[in-house]
């Protein structure tokens, strides 16, 4: 539900207008430094302000609840909150009466019998991953000496990414793009097979990102085309690494000591400002519906730091896991 990991678990809390939004990290080892100066900036890089992104600015400074003394955690549970001060949440009023296309307003309804919060999308909203990145930040801290980097490698269908958020703005609709993450430094051995394995560790976790809607490790799709001896990564030498990488870094659902590498795909922002046609509850009828707000016209320009703290959090997981079997 809100919780995820085995040993390092992640959970989180509150909603897109409620008063925080924060995570809880259980399993975090004791005597990692943690001063509020290293989350800023994977905070700073996840912030709106660039053209494209919503005007909804937070200061995101994060608030040590629990699990910190003299800047060094304690090893009891990490709780970390973030306010929310710059709410309009009579925006959403009409949400009431009509659904917002392709967000998860009607379901959320029917699932919770009309008690979930609709402002902004309530527990669903992406201000969430606020909560992701801050604990990928304390994950990163824990894979030492790793590598975890992701770029906005597409967007609206276009390589030149100033130019698709260009050609949007003048559109004024939204636009989705590609994300690349690349992990180096990774130790050989990382996953659990079968349900495990690292690339469902990870994929679990990246589709909880809002707006995500595939993944593709190594060469991905493509390999369907390849025949058997192009796909195959030969091995160089007695360290594994490998001539080619189609594999992405991971064999058998094991990290294979290469680079881990995934794209993944992110849907155009549902809040486009176009006028569209849905139904309307009040009235029993399809009519224009105009989405109010304030939103990003491609929120695929936020999405790589939130990636990297995704695979930095699965990664941490399965790193601890395999010292517990190293220790038995």
């Amino acid at each position: 539900m809100n919780t995820f990991g085995q040993i390092f678990r992640v959970s989180i809390f509150g909603e897109s207008h409620g008063k925080w939004v924060g995570v809880t990290i259980d399993g975090c080892p004791a005597g990692i430094d943690m001063p509020v100066e290293d989350f800023l900036p994977d905070m700073d890089r996840r912030k709106a302000g660039a053209a494209g992104t919503t005007p909804r600015k937070e200061d995101d400074l994060p608030i040590f609840v629990s699990g910190v003394y003299n800047n060094k955690t304690t090893g009891a549970p990490l709780t970390i909150v973030f306010e929310n001060n710059n709410v309009r949440s009579g925006d959403y009023d009409a949400v009431k009466d009509t659904h917002r296309p392709g967000h998860a307003d009607f379901v959320l309804t029917r699932k919770f019998n009309g008690f979930n919060d609709h402002r902004g999308g309530g527990h669903s909203s992406g201000r969430l991953t606020v909560a992701l990145v801050a604990a990928g930040v304390v994950a990163k801290k824990i894979l030492s000496g790793v590598s975890v980097h992701a770029t906005l490698t597409e967007a609206g269908g276009q390589t030149d990414i100033e130019a698709a958020i260009q050609k949007a703005i003048e559109n004024n609709d939204s636009i989705g793009g590609i994300v690349s993450c690349a992990v180096n430094g990774l130790p050989v051995g990382l996953g659990e097979p079968f349900f495990n394995s690292a690339e469902s560790v990870i994929s679990h976790i990246v589709f909880s990102i809002p707006a995500i809607k595939g993944i593709e490790f190594g060469s991905g799709f493509a390999a369907a085309g390849l025949t058997g001896s192009q796909h195959n990564d030969a091995f160089t030498d007695e360290n594994g690494t490998t001539a080619t990488n189609h594999a992405g870094g991971i064999n058998g659902g094991i990290t294979n000591g290469n680079e881990l590498n995934f794209r993944v795909a992110v849907k155009p922002t549902s809040s486009t400002p176009r006028e569209q046609q849905t139904w309307n509850n009040a009235t029993n009828t399809v009519a224009p519906f105009t989405v109010k707000g304030r939103h990003d016209l491609c929120i695929a320009l936020r999405v790589p730091v939130v990636v990297e703290a995704a695979t930095a959090i699965a990664l941490a997981d399965l790193l601890l896991l395999q010292r517990v079997a190293n220790s038995i």
